[in-house]
């Protein structure tokens, strides 16, 4: 039986990543994109953190009522703003960063943790490190920024964006750390470096997968 799942994006680039990955499974997409809370959050200083939870609130209330059997969210962001203790919706919320999280906690050795977009770095890490406290693991991990490149991505430069992010991986895999990629715009530069070097980088995309299907019981396409 066919699943259908919402996936609430920050951009619209997020889409094919998903529907690609996806692919092979019984699924259909409902996709809601909404760049514009994002710009709020980081420009607006009137738009305050409870304004930004409500805004999530109510996009994810409103998702839940378009008859889907599972949400996705796909922006850091939007799941640090996350209120789940104030949300009663009859379907799960699959987080994107979560088997992230699990693969991340589950390595000890020294790993190096990038990011392109400075203003999801506090959430995510705030929540990586609920998670490794929940789940009783210590991590040995450094955050980095690839400063000045993100805003390529928001102007729909992507092609831009993927070289400079691919540039400053290849720049990184040569030292002796477990390198991972935090963001979903970071995946397709992170994919094409390890088809290069042949050395394996985390993303949240490869982790979600099994997860998303696991957890929605969506089966492969006949």
């Amino acid at each position: 039986m066919r699943k259908r799942v919402g996936c609430l994006h920050a951009h619209y680039s997020n889409i094919d990543y998903i529907e690609s990955a996806l692919a092979p499974y019984d699924i259909e997409f409902i996709h809601f994109v909404d760049p514009g809370l994002m710009y709020r959050v980081t420009s607006d200083k009137s738009f305050n953190a409870a304004d930004s939870q409500n805004k999530v609130k109510e996009q994810i209330e409103w998702m839940a009522q378009c008859n889907v059997d599972g949400i996705l969210i796909t922006c850091t962001n939007y799941i640090a703003l996350l209120r789940e203790d104030e949300l009663s919706i009859p379907v799960p919320i699959i987080k994107i960063d979560e088997p992230y999280f699990e693969t991340v906690c589950n390595r000890s050795e020294p790993q190096v943790i990038l990011f392109s977009n400075p203003a999801t770095v506090a959430g995510t890490m705030e929540r990586l490190h609920q998670y490794a406290e929940q789940q009783q693991k210590s991590l040995n991990a450094e955050v980095m920024v690839v400063h000045n490149t993100f805003e390529l991505f928001m102007k729909g430069q992507k092609q831009e964006y993927n070289q400079q992010i691919s540039k400053f991986l290849q720049k990184m895999i040569k030292e002796d750390k477990i390198i991972s990629v935090a963001q979903l715009s970071m995946v397709a530069a992170a994919q094409e470096v390890e088809q290069i070097t042949a050395k394996p980088i985390i993303n949240p995309l490869d982790t979600l997968i099994s997860s998303l299907v696991n957890q929605l019981k969506i089966n492969r396409k006949s």
